[in-house]
């Protein structure tokens, strides 16, 4: 007897919760109707489950047992397939967007205020609500949340899952507010804002491993604080934005001005992580060992989901060596002699001890003058910024072979930093790229955009992007992480006809670099603001595998709707 025989026969003994179960013991899983389809249409015949020809009642009925606990186990974990989720199981349908009412909102919060009872955990001020909702620096539609939620524990947040699934209310986790793709803007029906900023724990810190474990509100700045206070000589790489947490890298699968060297979130920087899913079931993803072999990596399926297949509450992070660094920079003619600069050092047997390399476009360097931000003025030149590192000689080598390199490619005024405050003061100047930006353009906003491509057609892109905007009469100023093809374009504008110019010049500078095998983002994430490129870039067989996967563990899209995934 074939087993898919076998087992065709057993599961019809198994019935599907209803929206209106709650999970319990096996007893309420009960014979199920036979469902046949005609046409779309769905016929059902009460057909009872029967025994395979051949078999004695004895044989069947201690495979049913056996089977129907295993799979009863199996449809508890289901995540409540109900016949909303039975709606749209065709892969290529939307994904549900059946939601409670306003007074299903409303008895939330009354649920919630019971659940967290601490001081301020529950919040409905209106002008928080649009706070939470929406970001200064994103452009994108939006909506203000119903409630702020600000969990302490693990334990907060499975409470307020379980009452946003039983009310159908949506959850749209917060921590940084850094994110500039829409990442956490409300939903338009009433959402719950999970904030949580206030888990920001660093818990354990294994330095004989070098790993340590924290909440996912904490600040990757802060983790790494605290690692130079307690005299720890190890540090977390990666370095997105100033004021970026755990949880919201994990969830962008973030990288920053160290990838060159130390790479992005999907580079084993995260070693497991506890996770509560949307039935409420805390999971963690591994255990803390450096590697592992056993089953599929869980950890990547949340790096990059963006909040929408779970809410991350703890991470296990792998720490790096803090090694002595030194900060230099050059100035190129263009962003070709730069970029052909670049290739050649990190290609040479020095190139492993290049921390940092970062492209300022003549704009940008224009601009961080005009901030008044910098004792001294920097030549207004397509400029590389250098982190090397590594011990004193390490570093007088590497130096070297950098200097002789930038000269053979047309580039001039190659110097270090005098003092370890110019250092810090010389890449601050880089991290805050976007406050020059508006700084030396008072009264302006500014569209800050990102894309990715092959680091050989980096010149290429850069051109026709300036050319562009220029084109269009737009003021921008354009960073870019050289060694790895990844740049940022921050674009000005004053007015709405301005404001619609830059979506525009945007969408252009997407499709750009998807044409040139590249991504709408590097680092940014997709959010609500680059979804629509999403098939265009994966293509729709990636897409429908990641809405299966999206169906499969949240069926009624309660986690972050209406973000990532294409409409």
């Amino acid at each position: 007897m074939p087993l898919s025989t076998t087992l065709k026969a057993c599961t019809r003994s198994i019935r599907l919760r209803s929206p209106s179960s709650s999970f319990g013991s096996l007893n309420h899983y009960h014979h199920v109707p036979n469902i046949q389809r005609l046409n779309g249409t769905r016929f059902i015949h009460d057909t009872a489950p029967q025994k395979p020809a051949g078999w004695s009642g004895t044989q069947f009925l201690a495979l049913s047992t056996t089977l129907g606990l295993g799979l009863a186990g199996l449809v508890e974990y289901g995540l409540h397939y109900t016949q909303a989720n039975d709606a749209s199981s065709d892969t290529g349908a939307p994904l549900a967007n059946s939601y409670g009412s306003t007074a299903d909102v409303k008895l939330a919060i009354e649920e919630l205020r019971t659940a967290l009872p601490g001081h301020g955990q529950v919040d409905t001020d209106p002008d928080a609500l649009r706070t939470y909702g929406s970001s200064e620096n994103s452009y994108h539609p939006t909506s203000p949340h119903a409630v702020i939620v600000r969990p302490s524990s693990t334990e907060d947040v499975v409470k307020i899952v379980n009452i946003s699934r039983q009310y159908r209310v949506p959850i749209t986790a917060y921590s940084g507010a850094t994110s500039l793709e829409g990442h956490f803007a409300g939903f338009p029906s009433g959402s719950i804002c999970i904030d949580l900023s206030g888990m920001d724990k660093i818990l354990e810190i294994h330095e004989a491993d070098s790993d340590l474990v924290c909440q996912s509100g904490a600040r990757w700045e802060d983790v790494n604080a605290a690692l130079k206070e307690k005299g720890i000589p190890l540090f977390f790489p990666l370095d997105p934005g100033p004021g970026a947490t755990i949880g919201g890298m994990v969830g962008t699968g973030c990288s920053g001005t160290n990838a060159v060297r130390y790479g992005t979130a999907k580079a084993e920087w995260f070693l497991n992580l506890t996770v509560v899913l949307p039935n409420g079931e805390v999971i963690k993803t591994r255990r803390r060992a450096r590697k592992s072999s056993a089953g599929f990596d869980t950890t990547k399926l949340f790096i990059g989901a963006e909040g929408t297949l779970g809410i991350v509450t703890e991470a296990t992070l792998r720490l790096a060596p803090l090694l002595p660094t030194k900060v230099a920079m050059a100035q190129f003619p263009d962003v070709q002699h730069a970029v052909s600069a670049v290739q050649e050092i990190l290609a040479s047997p020095y190139g492993p001890h290049i921390q940092c390399v970062e492209l300022l476009d003549d704009h940008m360097m224009k601009a961080i003058n005009n901030a008044g931000l910098v004792d001294h003025p920097y030549p207004v030149q397509d400029s590389l910024f250098f982190k090397i590192q590594g011990d004193d000689p390490a570093v007088r080598l590497t130096s070297k072979v950098v200097q002789t390199i930038v000269k053979k490619h047309s580039g001039s005024r190659f110097e270090f930093a005098a003092t370890d405050q110019e250092a810090e003061d010389l890449w601050e100047n880089r991290k805050y790229a976007l406050t020059s930006s508006l700084a030396a353009h008072p009264g302006s906003r500014c569209w800050t955009t990102d894309v990715c491509v092959p680091v050989s057609h980096l010149p290429r892109l850069v051109l026709e992007t300036k050319k562009d905007l220029a084109e269009a009469g737009l003021k921008s100023t354009i960073v870019g992480h050289v060694g790895d093809g990844n740049f940022h374009a921050l674009i000005l504008f004053h007015s709405p006809e301005e404001l619609q110019a830059v979506s525009e010049a945007v969408h252009r500078l997407v499709h750009r670099a998807i044409g040139m095998d590249g991504t709408c983002t590097g680092e940014h994430g997709v959010g609500v603001g680059k979804k629509e490129y999403l098939t265009d870039e994966l293509g729709p067989g990636t897409v429908q595998l990641m809405r299966t996967i999206k169906r499969a563990v949240d069926p009624l899209n309660l986690l972050n709707p209406g973000k990532l995934y294409p409409d």
